[in-house]
């Protein structure tokens, strides 16, 4: 005969057990933050260059954390150690709203893509780590090498943790207002030694005949001082200093020579309306090198060698310019002039 009274007693203990394997469920985590010890950032000195939009990527290593990370910039301080007024104070800064291609047909579409917005000229980027430094018309407040720079610490935070990565440094490069570039970008000082050209093919001087190379071209960049125009305009100069009439370079392609508008084209210069910095942004168009980092120039023409034979000739320049103004790009031709006449 059962005995219900052992079953009922029997049953309890694995009622018991059951019912406190479902109250820790309740009770552990399912899905908790973790914040990863080893996390770390992979650079801790930054040298920008001031007046350049500079973003500083790829240099914070989560180690598996769990996402999102926020990031915060506390503490920035000169070094004497005492807080710095001018990483904190927010400055007017132009930022892209919606993505600049290349093919945009005039500045009114360009600047439509861009606006005023207040910010640090130093900051972290809240999720991603990354730093950036902006570009502004007073960037100068910022202390520039040989100085030591800044110190600053940044709290890393999510959901799991809390972690300060302490003495950071800051130490950017005075500004360059074009590349490339003859000021020293640590004394300041300008060299003598001429920019050149990045190639120059199949140019005979004028006088022997013979190949001239790119130790015969020098360029020159020229911004007019006190103007609030925005454009970039091209002369030639021959050994004497006049000028080449921009025609003789009959096979450049002048309307995707630059991203310019309302292009003015006289027997002494090429003018274009253009935004600033050029490149607008670091991505491959019409009008860069094939990484987007630099504008890029061809100039050429063609003419008839011995045999009747076309002969065809260009020079390229890559440059940037990262102020806004009017400016000028002048190349002069120092040893002898280009052949354009036929033989």
């Amino acid at each position: 005969m059962i005995n219900k009274k052992h079953i009922i007693s029997g049953a309890v203990p694995i009622l018991f057990a059951l019912t406190l394997i479902g109250a820790c469920k309740k009770l552990l985590p399912t899905d908790r933050d973790y914040f990863n010890t080893e996390a770390r950032f992979t650079q801790t000195l930054y040298k920008p260059v001031m007046g350049r939009t500079t973003l500083m990527s790829d240099n914070f290593d989560a180690q598996s954390s769990s996402q999102p990370l926020t990031f915060k910039i506390v503490n920035p301080r000169n070094s004497d150690g005492i807080i710095a007024p001018e990483l904190i104070k927010p400055f007017d800064v132009l930022v892209w709203k919606k993505a600049y291609t290349g093919k945009e047909t005039s500045l009114e579409e360009i600047e439509n893509k861009r606006a005023i917005e207040q910010h640090p000229l130093f900051e972290i980027r809240e999720h991603s780590g990354e730093f950036i430094l902006w570009a502004a018309s007073n960037s100068r407040v910022l202390k520039a090498l040989p100085d030591s720079g800044y110190t600053f610490d940044v709290e890393v935070t999510n959901n799991g943790g809390r972690r300060y990565f302490n003495n950071l440094k800051l130490q950017a490069y005075r500004e360059r207002a074009y590349e490339p570039n003859r000021i020293d970008a640590i004394s300041g000082a300008s060299s003598n030694a001429p920019i050149r050209l990045n190639s120059i093919n199949n140019f005979k001087a004028q006088r022997t005949g013979d190949p001239l190379t790119i130790g015969d071209v020098k360029v020159d960049f020229n911004k007019k001082q006190g103007s609030t125009g925005s454009s970039l305009t091209f002369r030639f100069l021959d050994s004497i200093g006049q000028s080449i009439d921009p025609a003789k370079f009959n096979l450049t392609a002048w309307n995707k020579l630059v991203h310019g508008f309302n292009m003015e084209k006289t027997a002494s210069y090429v003018k274009y309306n253009v935004a600033y910095p050029i490149p607008l942004v670091e991505i491959p168009t019409a009008y860069t090198t094939v990484d987007g980092k630099e504008a890029t120039l061809k100039f050429s023409y063609d003419r008839l060698g011995f045999g009747g034979i076309k002969e065809t000739a260009d020079m390229s320049f890559n440059f940037n310019i990262y102020e806004k103004g009017e400016w000028e790009i002048i190349f002069s031709f120092t040893r002898d002039n280009p052949k354009f006449t036929n033989e």
